[in-house]
């Protein structure tokens, strides 16, 4: 029974404050506090620039995997040739 009750006044010390917290508002600011956003061009150069490191590896790693097929392939084929 102690645990119950334990439990039971946790929940409602939880849920109070929450409900304090809660009702509780933002101040609210007439000017930006943030850093100011870039501007478009500079953006979007920086958008490509993160593609391009990306998409580079990704093309390599494709080219290998390309190679390791056509390598596994001749393989297969060697196997099928010396079993028949």
């Amino acid at each position: 029974m102690k645990r119950r009750g334990y439990w039971l006044a946790m929940m409602v010390g939880v849920v109070m404050a929450g409900v304090v917290g809660c009702g509780q508002e933002a101040p609210k600011t007439s000017t930006p506090s943030g850093p100011a956003a870039p501007s478009a061009p500079a953006a979007e150069s920086t958008g490509q620039a993160i593609v391009d490191r990306v998409k580079t590896p990704l093309d390599k790693a494709r080219q290998v995997e390309g190679t390791l097929g056509k390598a596994a392939d001749k393989t297969a084929d060697t196997i099928n040739d010396a079993t028949q």
